[in-house]
C-alpha cells in the first residue's frame, strides 16, 4: 500500500501526533510519499525507517497512490483536491485544526482510523465538484472546487451588482458584497456562515448564497446541479475577486464566467464508524444542551 501525506502548516504541539501517524503507517508496511515542502519542514523533528519519496504537486503525484492523507484542517484538505484532480485517489482528513467538517477524524481517533484503513473497513464517499468556465485562463489548469465558487468585491468601499442566470434565464440581480455558489459538501462552509442551509453531501444541487445582501428579502436558494449558472458583474471599481475554495483570481467585468457541475468526483475516505450525521451533530452540537 502506498500513501501520500500532505500538510501545509503545523505547530510544535502537533509533532508527537505527526510522528505517531508516520510510525503507525510504517509499522503496517505502508510506503510513504511526502509533500516535499512538508517533508523538508518536518525532517528535523521526526524519525523515519526509510527515506521516503516526495511529490511537489499534481504533476508528480504517482497515479498508483492508494490514498492521500491530509493532516490539518478543512483548508488543508481542500488544497489536496488540486493534487488528485480526476485521478480517483481517495482523500482522508486528519483534523489538526479546529472545526473540521471534511477533516473529520480527530487526533484521538487516528490509531483506530489507520487500523480501519489497513483492514479495509471504510467507505469511499463520492463528492461532486463545481467547475468554472471563463473567457480567459484562470486557476492554473485546475478550474474546479470541492466547496464553493465565489464572486466578491475587491475593495471595501461599495457593494457590487451580480446579475445571475440559470441556463441563460435571468434569476436575480444580487446587490451584495459577493455571491457564493456552494456544492453540497460546501454547504457547511462559507455558505453556512452567510445563512445558507445545511445540505446532505449526496444531494444533486448547488446552493446560491448572497454575502451581506442589500435587499433583506434576498435569501439563499437551492437549484439542481444540472444547471449552468452564469454571471455579469458590475461595480464602481473595475476589478473583482473570483475564488475556488481558498484560491483567488482577480478579474474584470468583461471576463465571462459560468459554473456547472464538474465531470469527475472526489472520493473522501470515511471509517465505518463515521458518517455525515455524526459529524454535524458533533460539530454543530445538535441535540446538546449547552446551558449547563
Amino acid at each position: 500500500m502506498q500513501v501520500a501525506i500532505y500538510n501545509r502548516t503545523f505547530e510544535e504541539q502537533d509533532i508527537p501526533t505527526l510522528q505517531h501517524i508516520i510510525t503507525m503507517l510504517e509499522t503496517h508496511g505502508i510506503q510513504l510519499i511526502f509533500f516535499k515542502e512538508f517533508y523538508e519542514r518536518i525532517q528535523p523533528y521526526i524519525t523515519l525507517k526509510a527515506m521516503p519519496r516526495v511529490f511537489t504537486g499534481r504533476q508528480d503525484l504517482p497515479l498508483n497512490t492508494d490514498m492521500l492523507f491530509s493532516l490539518g484542517g478543512d483548508g488543508t484538505l481542500l488544497d489536496t483536491v488540486c493534487f488528485v484532480g480526476n485521478t480517483n485517489i481517495p482523500l482522508i482528513g486528519i483534523n489538526l485544526g479546529r472545526l473540521g467538517f471534511l477533516a473529520a477524524i480527530p487526533e484521538e481517533e487516528v490509531e483506530d482510523a489507520i487500523i480501519s484503513l489497513v483492514r479495509g473497513s471504510y467507505t469511499l464517499e463520492k463528492r461532486s465538484l463545481i467547475h468554472l468556465d471563463s473567457s480567459i485562463p484562470l486557476f492554473d489548469g485546475a478550474p474546479y472546487a470541492l466547496n464553493e465558487f465565489t464572486l466578491h468585491r475587491k475593495d471595501s468601499s461599495s457593494m457590487i451588482k451580480i446579475h445571475t442566470y440559470l441556463n441563460g434565464e435571468f434569476l436575480n440581480t444580487y446587490w451584495a458584497d459577493g455571491l457564493i455558489v456552494a456544492t453540497p459538501t460546501g454547504s457547511t462552509g462559507y455558505s453556512l456562515s452567510c445563512g445558507g442551509p445545511v445540505v446532505f453531501p449526496q444531494t444533486s444541487s448547488f446552493i446560491i448564497t448572497p454575502v451581506s445582501p442589500h435587499n433583506l428579502n434576498t435569501r439563499p436558494v437551492v437549484v439542481p446541479d444540472d444547471n449552468v449558472i452564469s454571471f455579469e458583474v458590475e461595480g464602481r471599481t473595475e476589478q473583482f475577486l473570483c475564488t475556488l475554495d481558498s484560491r483567488t483570481e482577480i478579474i474584470t467585468s468583461n471576463v465571462q464566467i459560468a459554473v456547472k457541475k464538474e465531470a469527475f468526483t472526489i472520493s473522501l475516505v470515511r471509517p465505518d464508524e463515521h458518517n455525515f450525521l455524526k459529524t454535524i451533530r458533533q460539530k454543530l452540537y445538535w441535540g446538546v444542551d449547552r446551558r449547563n
